[in-house]
């Protein structure tokens, strides 16, 4: 089990990037959050099995159709046993 946090730069905002991240998260089955940050960039924590989760950053590599994403930082966080995906506001 593995937990890593992602920043989303690009156009990521207002192109369904948050629900689409959360239909994602629940195909592969990681847990965490994803949220819209005030700079314009799209945060989000996942956690699972160390595949999934890389499955998941590579999802948020590129985003859904319409989104242009210019750059993913990722950074290791411990795992906290969260369960399910959110998404915030």
């Amino acid at each position: 089990m593995i937990r890593r946090r992602a920043v989303v730069h690009g156009l990521v905002q207002g192109v369904g990037f948050r629900w689409s991240a959360a239909r994602e998260a629940a195909r592969l089955g990681v847990a965490g959050w994803v949220r819209n940050r005030p700079d314009g960039t799209v945060e989000a924590a996942v956690e699972g099995p160390a595949g999934d989760v890389e499955a998941m950053l590579r999802w948020l590599g590129h985003g859904p159709a319409g989104a242009v994403v210019r750059a993913v930082d990722v950074a290791d966080e411990e795992p906290t046993g969260t369960t399910g995906f959110v998404v915030e506001p």
